[in-house]
């Protein structure tokens, strides 16, 4: 990816008005979000490229053919488009790769995590008519196409290969070690989707401290969601302590210790030394 060029504070500031207002609607739209988070980590993502991003969506869904049948059927149609003709996949060097997580750069690299390829199935298929969905399977995301009884999943990272039920099973214990229960199969809320995103962006972070920045901007998109894990918080007071921001760090550590200390005394202790840490350092 081109050297890092985040958007204007200006500009980031509407990105994320925008990122929370998208969450809490009532129907919320998932290209939207993941292309909201692509502005947040590529300032060069401007309006007309969003646009463009949409528009390439709308462009792929209209070349599927039109009601090609049962979940069968979508899901072949989906495979013969989008992996063979227009070469979506995934491998295991896109892991290593900030672009892999952000959809406008999926779609002109046609190359992406499992999670992000299932975002273009998914958008392409509902645009087209697709009764679809997000299948979060431990360790590796897939689509699923038709009712829970007739369900047929694909994986987008293989192409968008159909999977056979052994196949699912081989997916979950190669990932976990467990055997495939069917909650698993459930649909995926999207706002789950972009939690789960915005996830696998703080790992990539994680793995590279000289890249706080990303982690900062991706647990911070991640608080603006409805719902999202408490622990975020206390890992957002850290990033600011990492990045030199004592004071605030400090103080976020403090409330989170206020919440941990109803429910676990002593740990919120060792939060509240953090922050008399911090501040220390402000000396």
């Amino acid at each position: 990816m081109r050297s890092p060029n985040p958007p204007s504070p200006e500009r980031s500031a509407e990105l994320r008005r925008r990122f929370a207002e998208e969450a809490r609607s009532e129907r919320p739209d998932l290209s939207t979000l993941c292309l909201l988070v692509g502005a947040e980590a590529d300032g060069a993502l401007d309006e007309a490229g969003i646009d463009a991003a949409q528009m390439d969506l709308d462009r792929l869904a209209g070349q599927v053919p039109f009601r090609p049948g049962g979940p069968v059927s979508w899901a072949t149609a989906l495979h013969h488009l989008l992996g063979a003709r227009e070469g979506f996949h995934g491998s295991p060097a896109d892991y290593q790769r900030l672009e892999s997580s952000l959809l406008h750069e999926v779609l002109r690299r046609r190359r992406g995590l499992p999670i992000l390829l299932s975002v273009v199935w998914m958008e392409v298929a509902r645009r087209a008519g697709a009764p679809v969905y997000g299948v979060a399977l431990p360790g590796h995301f897939v689509v699923g196409f038709g009712p829970q009884e007739q369900q047929v999943l694909a994986d987008p990272f293989d192409g968008g290969r159909v999977l056979s039920g052994g196949d699912a099973e081989l997916l979950v214990a190669g990932a976990t070690g467990a055997a495939l229960h069917p909650s698993m199969l459930t649909p995926a809320d999207p706002l789950d989707v972009v939690l789960r995103i915005l996830n696998n962006i703080r790992a990539w972070a994680a793995a590279r401290p000289e890249r706080s920045d990303v982690a900062l901007w991706a647990v911070e998109l991640s608080l603006l969601l409805p719902s999202h894990p408490a622990r975020l918080r206390y890992e957002h007071a850290q990033l600011l302590v990492q990045r030199g921001d004592f004071l605030t760090g400090a103080t976020e550590l403090e409330a989170y210790a206020e919440v941990v200390a109803a429910v676990d005394e002593p740990a919120a202790e060792r939060v509240r030394q953090q922050a008399h840490t911090a501040r220390a350092m402000l000396n």
